[in-house]
């Protein structure tokens, strides 16, 4: 169905569904989301992203795994404040690897958190997409690069502020969708093929939590889940401190 063309970025995203790529059958039952306050939003400050493909651009192939016993810090700046992220290669190596090369390209910047399950995940990554201004609301959620990565093995259970590699129901087909767990669940690690967790939040929580109370809306995705965010959370950039 094409939609017609409406007036402002947070109707457009009010009218289009939203394909999510976590295995709806591993999610726990959830309420709806809460209402509240609509916090404030900024502008994107670079330009429409352009997949590079120059030494300094983002990896045309899959990303080589993140070395063993090695971890980074990422600061991700978002128009709802600071998310800090401790990646550790040891948990989910090529998860891992890709996360970073993607994030020292750019590749994050001006994208939108385009999932949210109150109480259980927020989700973002979909640079084809969800990326502003060029946002094209009934696709988000099915995007990304052409390459995609092997599975890494599953944790057994998952906590809150683990970070996670999103997947397309299928094995090996992460790429460049994560998602940040709400609260302590076993449900994620029940699913085949499993999602890998590559890190966790280490400053920030608060920020996920504002983001997990923006207002969702749009037609519910194909489990009956209404998780598209009415007001556009932003990913305005990703920093690495060495």
């Amino acid at each position: 169905m094409i939609l017609a063309q409406l007036p402002s970025p947070a109707r457009r995203l009010a009218s289009a569904g939203l394909v999510a790529l976590l295995v709806a059958a591993c999610a726990p039952a959830v309420a709806p989301s809460p209402s509240s306050t609509v916090m404030p939003t900024i502008p994107p400050t670079a330009p429409a992203f352009t997949l590079g493909a120059t030494p300094s651009g983002c990896p045309t192939t899959a990303p080589s795994p993140m070395a063993a016993g090695t971890t980074a810090t990422v600061t991700m700046t978002t128009n709802f404040g600071n998310i800090v992220i401790k990646v550790v290669a040891d948990d989910g190596p090529n998860a891992a690897g890709a996360f970073m090369a993607l994030v020292n390209c750019g590749y994050y910047d001006n994208i939108l958190f385009h999932r949210i399950i109150a109480g259980f995940v927020i989700q973002a990554g979909d640079g084809d997409n969800a990326r502003l201004p060029n946002l094209i609301p009934d696709k988000m959620g099915q995007g990304g690069p052409s390459w995609s990565i092997p599975d890494d093995k599953a944790t057994a259970s998952f906590k809150r502020g683990m970070l996670a590699m999103a997947n397309k129901a299928a094995v090996n087909t992460g790429s460049s969708q994560f998602f940040i767990v709400l609260s302590d669940t076993n449900t994620l690690a029940q699913a085949v093929p499993p999602y890998a967790v590559f890190g966790s939040v280490t400053s920030g929580m608060d920020v996920v939590d504002r983001i997990a109370q923006t207002p969702v809306g749009g037609a519910p995705d194909a489990q009956g889940k209404v998780t598209m965010p009415l007001n556009p959370v932003v990913i305005t950039s990703t920093t690495v401190t060495p």
